[in-house]
């Protein structure tokens, strides 16, 4: 609706300084001329909205005015409740979340306003792909603490049949379903530390610079990127429903390369699927059971036949279960 539209607009000048028009029309999914309109109409209702020129131009909200809003909508503070923030746009819910969020930071006041931005630069929720893990973290807490605190982190941490310490500077948490993951400087370069392998940590006194322009949220996807370009390949094809290879995409990590028509009558789709190797995607195909059917490569359609026929033998005429 163009009333939510024109009240986003507003909460975004009011909340985040200038914004280009096209960085709007981003934002917001419409088009450049659709923002010039919408500002024309809030020019016309009194709100004191103008456009500075230049090369860092863009639309801006006088300082001296303010909105105060109330009422949020049912929709929204579900958003503000969800457990994984990272699944919200899988349930149609993103934009509620992020007008819930402006109209929360429009009424806080600027030290509310700072914790939150420091929230968002230290704490990123990825919550796709991988198997769930149920890891303990006894030393989340102080981790936290030195994250938050913005001071020098010492810690024991297991590598292979090893353990090393380190001092290391804390940037931030980032947790990939139930994983939780410490990123620190050390020794001048970004290191990834996973906290379920930490067997100790010990806050220090000392304060730390954080490095200029570091923002968590792209620093991971970067560090996902190479991380996946180094995996090993084994490509599969499967024919299977969609639902079937959503699944398979949500709880075991693979890359989609494609997909074609299946069989009509059967609600199929065929699709290659990058599983990394050989026994991954053995043990990815039989999780999924009669729903996949391996088109390729042979070998895992055989080795898969194989243990089907041997689950059936076993489960065959003559070994009934014993009572």
């Amino acid at each position: 609706m163009r009333a939510d539209r024109l009240l986003a607009l507003l909460l975004l000048l009011q909340n985040h300084g200038r914004w280009s028009a096209r960085e709007l029309a981003e934002r917001l999914e419409v088009s450049v001329r659709t923002i010039s309109r919408d500002m024309d109409a809030l020019s016309a209702a009194g709100i004191p909205v103008y456009a500075e020129r230049g090369a860092n131009g863009g639309w801006v909200l006088a300082e001296s005015y303010r909105t105060k809003l109330t009422g949020l909508k049912p929709e929204e503070l579900v958003t503000l409740l969800a457990p994984s923030f990272g699944q919200l746009g899988d349930l149609g819910w993103a934009r509620h979340a992020d007008a819930a969020r402006q109209k929360l930071l429009a009424e806080a006041p600027a030290r509310v306003r700072q914790q939150a931005e420091d929230v968002r630069r230290k704490l990123h929720i990825d919550g796709a792909g991988w198997r769930q893990a149920d890891e303990e973290v006894p030393w989340l807490p102080a981790v936290q603490e030195a994250v938050w605190g913005e001071r020098v982190l010492r810690i024991r941490y297991q590598r292979g049949d090893e353990q090393v310490e380190r001092a290391v500077h804390p940037l931030g948490l980032v947790a990939k379903r139930s994983t939780w993951y410490l990123i620190a400087a050390c020794e001048g370069e970004l290191r990834t530390y996973r906290i379920s392998r930490l067997r100790h940590a010990e806050v220090l006194p000392d304060g730390f610079e954080r490095p200029a322009g570091f923002e968590l949220a792209a620093h991971w996807e970067q560090s996902m990127t190479q991380f996946r370009e180094q995996l090993p390949s084994y490509p599969v094809r499967l024919r299977l429903p969609e639902a079937g290879l959503a699944r398979l995409l949500r709880e075991r990590y693979g890359r989609l390369l494609g997909t074609s028509p299946g069989r009509e009558s059967e609600g199929t789709i065929e699709a290659e699927i990058d599983l990394q190797t050989a026994d991954w995607a053995y043990g990815a195909v039989l999780s999924l059971g009669r729903q996949a059917v391996v088109l390729g490569p042979p070998e895992l359609r055989e080795r898969v036949r194989a243990e089907a026929a041997a689950i059936a033998s076993l489960y065959g005429e003559g070994n009934e279960a014993e009572t």
